[in-house]
């Protein structure tokens, strides 16, 4: 089986319509984003089988440890409220007030981890979408090539 690609692309424009829209779940994610520390917010949206949208933002802590991505918000809002839908996608994006983020942004290492257990949990991938105010758009085909040699089950 050949390997799946990450893939960039330049602008929206060029993704499929549903990434399109995935894309601009998370850009409206950042005005939930609850960041009055670091001033770095970050928004999530998540597109489920059925083609719905469900947002998250990180919600920062004064005791840092404490704090909650944006993805994980996300996708614990997936399992609270839509517990048997199955997530196809995922887009991820920040915005600093101190400086432009020109880049893809990817999730952390703890947000990488959920992500790959939410593709266990469901028995399918999902693709991630990540991207900054400017530039390029990548999109990894799952977790694992997020998050090569992933601790689970296996390991317990």
């Amino acid at each position: 089986m050949k390997d799946k690609q990450i893939k960039f692309v330049d602008s929206k424009k060029e993704l499929s319509e549903s990434h399109q829209l995935l894309v601009q779940g998370a850009l409206e994610a950042l005005s939930l984003s609850y960041s009055p520390y670091s001033q770095f917010k970050v928004g999530c949206a998540v597109l489920l089988e059925n083609n719905m949208i469900v947002k998250g933002a990180n919600f920062e802590n004064a005791s840092y440890p404490l704090c909650l991505c944006a993805e994980r918000v996300a996708l614990a809002n997936v399992a609270s409220n839509h517990p048997n839908s199955i997530v196809m996608a995922i887009a991820v994006t920040a915005q600093n007030t101190n400086q432009l983020i020109d880049q893809p942004i990817t999730p952390c290492g703890a947000c990488r981890q959920v992500i790959k257990e939410v593709e266990i949990k469901q028995k399918k991938e999902i693709e991630v979408l990540c991207f900054g105010m400017e530039g390029k758009i990548s999109i990894w085909p799952n977790s694992n090539s997020l998050l090569p040699d992933a601790f689970d089950v296996s390991f317990l």
